[in-house]
């Protein structure tokens, strides 16, 4: 019986549009990202995932500890329904999250703050100062991991942090310790040019892009190293957090890191079949009907604009899945309301039939979807709520 075979048997009773988690494939996923980890701990990255029971499933896994979570009032509700170290992978100015967290023990002993510049700091002050009994904050910093070349002509990378050398570090690290109610126990650097950018690309371009995130590989892990051991003068670290998907097992090789992370791996939407050092198996999918046959060849789904974050562009498209052989119009793309399909296939689909599409990244599907069906072998076995069925929608 082949996937889509499986899939359609086990969602006979429903009706598209829906999303489904594949079970089997989540885990095959885990465990290669955990072996590529090298028996470093896994910290999972809940944009990624976005959905509690999901998120509960991947974390009792064997190598996967903690959540790198986007949001400050995302991680009060993490940690609100029992989860643990959750570390947000971004800064807040969120006023009224932040004295939530200043007033709640647990909540602060469980939850770590992203900061890069003292203005981060300043700002959690004055939305705490009224706070009585503030607890102690607790910082992670967050430094620029991207890779620089041409005298700055050429960047690759994010642009997140503005710490870059050690002795910005350092200095930023001293005023944290340096100051009431924050405490420093950890550092983050995540190299985006090399863990989320496939390099699995033909031609002269492949072979520079490789160029460059071989010679990044090399900086960071001396530049990492070195602002490691500045701030480790300053303060002791609980973590040193690095990598994503794309990069397990190039980071988790640097003696300095003691932790990765990741998250889009478990269900390996479209942008990641595009990496030479590893393969995953697609997790999560959502099913469009047909609702029209236009034109000999060509069969229109209902919806399917849902297009990943990012610079626009074909890559961000969902990918029509299942039956293989569709493509989109290139005068429509994927549409708002409908989606039209051209390829051999649509010679054989019939209204009511379904078609199966994996999105180009991975979390941003449940912001689509209310609930997530996962599907082991061909049924059905739980039913669960995405962040958006449970109400709550971050960003």
């Amino acid at each position: 019986m082949d996937d889509r075979e499986r899939y359609d048997r086990a969602t006979a009773d429903l009706d598209p549009p829906f999303a489904v988690v594949d079970l089997d494939a989540l885990r095959a996923n885990g465990a290669n990202m955990a072996r590529r980890a090298g028996g470093k701990p896994i910290r999972v990255a809940s944009k990624s995932i976005r959905c509690r029971a999901v998120l509960e499933r991947v974390l009792a896994m064997d190598g996967f500890a903690g959540i790198m979570a986007f949001t400050l009032p995302e991680a009060l509700w993490l940690v609100g329904a029992g989860f643990t170290d959750v570390l947000v992978a971004y800064p807040t100015a969120d006023r009224a999250a932040l004295a939530t967290l200043a007033g709640d023990p647990r909540a602060a002993r469980e939850i770590t703050l992203m900061a890069d510049h003292t203005d981060q700091l300043d700002l959690v002050d004055r939305a705490v100062a009224g706070v009585p009994a503030r607890q102690e904050i607790r910082i992670c910093l967050d430094i620029d991991a991207g890779f620089v070349a041409l005298g700055g002509r050429l960047r690759a990378g994010a642009l997140r942090s503005t710490i870059r050398e050690p002795a910005q570090a350092a200095a930023l690290a001293a005023a944290v310790a340096g100051r009431p109610g924050f405490r420093l126990v950890g550092l983050m650097a995540y190299e985006s040019q090399i863990a989320g950018v496939g390099d699995r690309v033909p031609g002269p371009y492949g072979v520079a892009l490789r160029a460059v995130q071989a010679r990044s590989r090399r900086e960071l892990a001396v530049r990492r190293g070195r602002i490691v051991r500045a701030v480790r003068e300053v303060a002791d670290l609980e973590f040193v957090n690095g990598g994503g998907t794309g990069s397990v097992e190039k980071t988790a090789r640097e003696k300095m890191v003691t932790e990765v992370a990741a998250g889009s791996g478990f269900y390996h939407p479209r942008l990641f079949d595009f990496y030479r050092g590893f393969t995953g198996r697609p997790a999560a999918m959502f099913a469009l009907p047909v609702v029209r046959r236009p034109a000999p060849g060509v069969v229109t789904v209902l919806g399917g604009g849902y297009h990943a974050s990012g610079a626009p562009g074909a890559s961000r498209l969902p990918q029509p899945y299942l039956p293989a052989g569709l493509r989109y119009d290139a005068r429509e793309g994927a549409g708002e309301v409908q989606t039209p399909l051209l390829g051999a296939p649509a010679r054989d689909l019939r209204v009511g039939d379904r078609v199966w599409f994996r999105h180009a990244k991975a979390g941003e599907l449940c912001e689509r979807f209310d609930a997530l069906h996962l599907v082991e072998g061909d049924r059905i076995v739980a039913t669960v709520p995405t962040y958006r069925g449970e109400g709550r929608t971050f960003l």
